[in-house]
């Protein structure tokens, strides 16, 4: 499928695949819930990379910023097991002045097994508050943000 802007969707939606191994269930052999942040955040992580062309060891270490998350709601759908693999999307909701809105949800086969809404904040690490988005930074995430809307039409 192709969108107005001319990106095929497959160009638009981040796509991180996190497989769901032993140390990542409880007894009854299905994915203990926090441990679906904690893959939320791996994927967070490859996206920065991927789409904003900002590795988080430059972000964290030599820029000295943070992307903390700061609000979080989440929906469990259905139980994922040990063996299956989730495949995290990510969308930008919105962009503000120093913090962004992301669409994140968990899939193993085209079953949503969780979805989440999130706000991260850019930080100052050194002193410990919010930091305006830089400009080129900015633009990749309006980006990434008009993408997600073209792909919703």
């Amino acid at each position: 499928m192709t969108t107005q802007s001319g990106f095929s969707v497959s160009e638009m939606i981040f796509t991180h695949r996190a497989p769901v191994r032993f140390h990542h269930c409880d007894p009854a052999g299905i994915i203990f819930y926090p441990k679906y942040f904690e893959l939320a955040n791996e994927a967070v992580e490859a996206w920065t990379e991927a789409r904003l062309g900002l590795p988080f060891a430059e972000l964290i270490g030599a820029r000295g910023w943070g992307l903390p998350t700061v609000a979080l709601e989440c929906e469990f759908a259905a139980p994922t097991r040990h063996g299956e693999a989730l495949d995290y999307t990510i969308a930008v909701d919105r962009v503000g002045r120093s913090s962004l809105s992301l669409a994140t949800a968990a899939r193993a086969e085209g079953v949503t097994r969780m979805a989440m809404r999130s706000t991260l904040v850019l930080t100052d690490r050194a002193a410990g508050r919010p930091l305006p988005f830089p400009d080129d930074l900015r633009a990749r995430l309006e980006a990434e943000a008009a993408l997600a809307k073209e792909e919703t039409r």
